[in-house]
């Protein structure tokens, strides 16, 4: 089957490439449907059975993933079904108010069930811990980011994601920007030399460096970094990167890296420095309580 022209719109006005969504949606189905068809369901319900079902929060967080998991069902009810209601990703989540009312045969809308869930309930989640973090760093001029620490498959949605809950995305992959890190340092034999050796291969790409001491902080500034990863820095250390980059006058980005936690986040943020790196958002992120039910 395919998705509806609905979904393919939906998808596609979230900025997400409908054969990504579909390989994603296949791998996940296939999983539950590798040994047969659902057994329990086609024994227990009987195939004239059409039901409403709604999805809804069972605790407070942020949407995302509803077109993705209006996805499944479309790969496995086709034409069969008709969504009734449904709330934008970005939206917050309120316990007990549906997300998604849908209507259809309830063979097909439970065969559907757990990977739909699967789905949202993991990308709501990831919304849900970036919110918290935007929320912390409010009104500072500071942004969070995320990072290539993805579940293998999903790195496009979750990093669609982190954009619903109001953050930003670093690189995709490690083909469309730079990111010099210590073993490529080590390797170059120091930061500036790196930096010329990824201008020269490719100068088309923005260039981000790791640094892990004020003294190669001021290496990558006199390099011309574009955007310096602070690694391990203290907030103390942050502040003094920010103040010498100032001084220097040089359109130099900072982002704080390594080990931050909520409870730190605005100290830092404060400071100066332009993003959070937050690996978290999406290696760490707990699935948001949403679940089906039959009407």
């Amino acid at each position: 089957m395919s998705f509806s022209p609905e979904t393919v719109a939906a998808l596609r006005a979230a900025g997400l490439e409908v054969a990504d969504v579909q390989r994603v949606v296949t791998t996940a189905l296939a999983e539950d449907l590798r040994y047969g068809s659902d057994a329990t369901t086609q024994a227990t319900v009987p195939a004239s059975a059409i039901a409403a079902a709604e999805i809804t929060p069972r605790v407070p967080g942020t949407l995302a993933g509803i077109p993705v998991a209006l996805a499944v069902f479309d790969e496995v009810l086709g034409a069969e079904y008709e969504v009734l209601e449904r709330r934008a990703d970005g939206d917050k989540a309120v316990p007990g108010e549906p997300a998604v009312v849908l209507r259809g045969p309830v063979r097909g809308l439970l065969t559907a069930e757990r990977t739909a869930l699967n789905l949202v309930c993991h990308l709501s989640g990831v919304a849900t811990s970036t919110a918290a973090w935007v929320d912390a760093i409010r009104d500072t001029g500071c942004a969070v980011r995320d990072s290539r620490k993805t579940l293998p498959g999903l790195r496009l949605l979750e990093k669609y994601a982190v954009r619903c809950g109001g953050g930003v995305n670093h690189r995709l992959g490690l083909g469309d920007a730079v990111l010099i890190k210590d073993n490529h340092v080590q390797a170059a034999g120091s930061v500036t030399a790196a930096l010329a050796a990824v201008r020269a291969h490719s100068p088309e790409l923005a260039c981000e460096v790791e640094v892990d001491s004020l003294a190669q902080l001021d290496e990558a500034v006199a390099a011309r970094a574009e955007l310096v990863l602070l690694d391990n820095f203290t907030v103390a250390e942050c502040a003094e990167a920010v103040r010498r980059v100032r001084a220097a006058g040089v359109p130099v980005r900072l982002e704080a890296s390594g080990g931050l936690t909520l409870d730190v986040a605005r100290a830092y943020a404060e400071t100066g420095v332009d993003y959070l790196a937050v690996g978290g958002l999406t290696h760490s992120a707990a699935a948001l309580d949403l679940g089906l039910d039959l009407r």
